[in-house]
C-alpha cells in the first residue's frame, strides 16, 4: 500500500479557525483501504513552511494530497486581499521542490472549477467531488499500473449515508482548534435540495439528502468528547433542519446519551416551530446561524429561496421566545435589488429584535450556478470569462456605493449589526484575544 501525505492548505482564520474535517474524512477512507496516511495542517502550529519541509522529507510519501477549502473570502469589499489560489500555487511549487511524489488536489474549492484551478496551481492530478471515494480510486489506478485521468470526477457517484466514514482526527490539531476556536465540526448528512440561485452545494453534494445514521453521528461525538475533550460541536451540513426531520432524530439521540455537548448549526428560516426548537435546545443547541440571505420578498424570490421575509421575522421571534441567540446572514445588491427593495429590506431588518445581522455587499459569482447564467444573460460577464479571481453580481438597478452607504447608516451605532464583514472579523478577533471561544457573535445577545 501507498504512503500518502495529506495537507490542509487553509490559512483563513476569519471569523475563527476551522478544523480540516474534509482531510480527516479522506484520511479515514484511505486508511480503511490499507494506505498509510500522515496529515499535515498549515494552520495548526508555528513556522508552517519549516514544519512542512521537515515532515515531507522525513515521511518520504508516494503521493501528496492537497485540500483546497476556499478560493477567496466572498466579501466584495476585501476579497482582493483574500485570494487563496496564489498561496496554493506557491505551496504546490514548494512541494515539488521537496519531493517527486505526484501532487493530487481536491476539496470543495477545487471542485467548483477544477480545470482552471489545476492549470493555475500546476499540480499533477485533481479529484472532483467526494474525496473519500475519488482519491482512493485514483490511487487504485496507480496501483494497477494505469495512468489515471488528470482530473478524476466522482460527481454522480455519491456515497450513501451508510458509507460515510468516521473522521480520523489528529490530537495535535484538536488542541490547536480548541484553543483558538473552541469547537470542531461534524457532518450528519450531505446534499441540498433547495437550489438557491448563487449556491454551489447542489453541484458539490447533489440534490438528494444522504443522511448518516443518527446513532453513528452521536457515536462519533461521544468518542470526540471522551478521547479529545471536545464539548462544542458545529454541524457542518449545508442546512441542518431538513424537511425529512433527520435533524430531530440527531437531537433525540443526543438527549438520550446525555453527553453534555453544546452545538450550533446553519439553519433555513422556515418550517421550524417552537416545539422543534425546544427539543433542539434540550439536546444542546446554544445558537443558530440562519441563511436568511435577502431582506425582502422580491430579492428572496430572485434568489429562489422559497421563503418570505415574514418567515425570517417569525423564525427570529421563536428563537427569541426560546432564548436562543440567532444570527442572520444577508446579501444586498443581488438580482432585482433596487432602491425600493433596499429600503424595504432595511425596514424588515429593523423588525428583527435581539439578534445579530451580518450583511454582505454583492454576491460572488461561481460557475454552474443560476447566478452565473443570469449574469451572462444580463451582460455582466461572458460565458467564457474566468471566475478564478472574484467577480461579483450587483443588480444593474442600484448603485453599489450608495447602497453600501445606506447599509452603514442603518447599522450605525449598533453592536448587533455588522457591515462591512471585515468589521465583524475585527470584533471577533478582539473577543478571541480576551478569551472568548466558539461562535463569539452569540455573546452580543443577552436575554432578560
Amino acid at each position: 500500500m501507498s504512503k500518502v501525505f495529506l495537507i490542509s492548505s487553509n490559512t483563513a482564520v476569519d471569523p475563527y479557525p476551522v478544523y480540516p474535517l474534509g482531510m480527516a474524512l479522506v484520511a479515514s477512507a484511505l486508511q480503511t483501504k490499507g494506505h498509510h496516511v500522515l496529515q499535515f495542517d498549515l494552520l495548526a502550529g508555528d513556522r508552517p513552511q519549516v514544519r512542512l519541509k521537515k515532515s515531507l522529507l522525513e515521511y518520504s510519501p508516494d503521493f501528496v494530497g492537497v485540500s483546497l477549502r476556499n478560493i477567496d473570502n466572498v466579501d466584495s469589499l476585501t476579497s482582493g486581499h483574500h485570494w487563496y489560489l496564489e498561496e496554493a500555487r506557491r505551496l504546490v511549487e514548494k512541494i515539488q521542490n521537496l519531493t517527486d511524489a505526484p501532487i493530487i488536489v481536491g476539496g470543495p474549492a477545487f471542485s467548483i472549477m477544477p480545470e482552471d484551478i489545476l492549470d493555475y496551481i500546476r499540480a499533477d492530478f485533481g479529484v472532483v467531488g467526494e474525496g473519500e471515494r475519488a482519491f482512493c480510486e485514483l490511487l487504485e489506478s496507480f496501483t494497477k499500473g494505469h495512468l489515471p485521468p488528470r482530473i478524476l470526477n466522482a460527481n454522480g457517484a455519491f456515497l450513501s449515508g451508510m458509507d460515510m466514514v468516521t473522521p480520523c482526527l489528529v490530537e495535535e490539531f484538536i488542541s490547536f482548534y480548541l484553543q483558538r476556536s473552541g469547537m470542531v465540526g461534524m457532518q450528519t448528512k450531505r446534499g441540498c435540495p433547495h437550489n438557491c440561485l448563487y449556491c454551489t452545494y447542489p453541484g458539490l453534494e447533489g440534490n438528494q439528502l444522504r443522511t448518516r445514521r443518527p446513532e453513528a453521528v452521536v457515536d462519533d461525538i461521544e468518542r470526540m468528547k471522551r478521547v479529545y475533550g471536545i464539548s462544542n460541536i458545529f454541524f457542518t451540513d449545508s442546512v441542518f433542519n431538513d424537511a425529512s426531520g433527520h435533524y430531530l432524530k440527531i437531537a433525540e439521540v443526543l438527549m438520550d446519551r446525555k453527553l453534555g455537548i453544546s452545538w450550533s448549526a446553519f439553519f433555513r428560516p422556515k418550517n421550524l416551530g417552537r416545539r422543534e426548537l425546544k427539543l433542539l435546545k434540550a439536546s444542546g443547541l446554544y445558537a443558530v446561524e440562519a441563511g436568511s440571505d435577502a431582506a425582502c420578498d422580491v430579492t428572496l424570490e430572485a434568489l429562489n429561496k422559497r421563503f418570505s421575509a415574514e418567515d425570517v421575522i417569525e423564525f427570529n421571534r421563536i428563537c427569541l421566545k426560546e432564548e436562543i441567540p440567532c444570527a442572520h446572514f444577508m446579501m444586498f445588491g443581488g438580482p432585482d435589488e433596487t432602491e425600493t427593495t433596499l429600503k424595504e429590506g432595511l425596514d424588515n431588518l429593523a423588525k428583527l429584535e435581539n439578534c445579530v445581522v451580518f450583511a454582505f455587499s454583492g454576491i460572488r459569482i461561481l460557475p454552474g450556478t443560476g447566478l452565473h447564467a443570469r449574469a451572462v444573460r444580463e451582460g455582466i460577464l461572458t460565458a467564457t470569462d474566468s471566475l478564478l479571481k472574484p467577480v461579483y453580481y450587483f443588480s444593474p438597478k442600484i448603485d453599489p456605493a450608495k447602497m453600501n452607504a445606506r447599509i452603514e447608516s442603518a447599522f450605525h451605532g449598533r453592536r448587533d449589526r455588522i457591515f462591512p464583514p471585515s468589521a465583524g472579523q475585527i470584533r471577533m478577533a478582539a473577543m478571541n484575544r480576551f478569551g472568548y471561544r466558539g461562535l463569539m457573535w452569540d455573546k452580543l445577545i443577552h436575554f432578560e
